[in-house]
């Protein structure tokens, strides 16, 4: 019997450019990265996601996301955790050319979870 992977929950804050690719994307995967962004970096907890989309993001954008998503967990343990701060800012740091592999081992949907304007 073949079920549905074990997976990690993930979170992304995400501008409005990046969210109106996933969208075009089908809420399936996440864009190439820029030249200027060699890491593609969701994050682990929601709190950290929602900090960086409200008290960053905003201000540069004017609208901020957090977006929600499933990954394969034996595919993410390829890349360790990585502490961006205190002990709950936790990170994955995905190397831009590994994208397309990470974004076939995303299950399921790409969701928003909270706005902020």
């Amino acid at each position: 019997m073949t079920g549905r992977p074990v997976t990690t929950t993930l979170w992304r804050p995400t501008g409005p450019a990046e969210l109106g690719l996933v969208r075009e994307l089908r809420w399936r995967a996440w864009p190439p990265r820029l030249p200027e962004q060699p890491i593609f970096y969701p994050v682990l907890n929601e709190d950290y996601a929602i900090r960086i989309a409200r008290d960053w993001n905003v201000e540069r954008d004017g609208a901020s996301f957090v977006t929600r998503f499933e990954v394969d967990s034996a595919f993410l343990s390829r890349y360790p955790v990585r502490q961006a701060g205190g002990r709950t800012i936790l990170e994955l740091w995905v190397p831009a050319e590994d994208l397309d592999a990470f974004n076939a081992h995303i299950v399921g949907r790409i969701q928003v979870v909270h706005e902020f304007r």
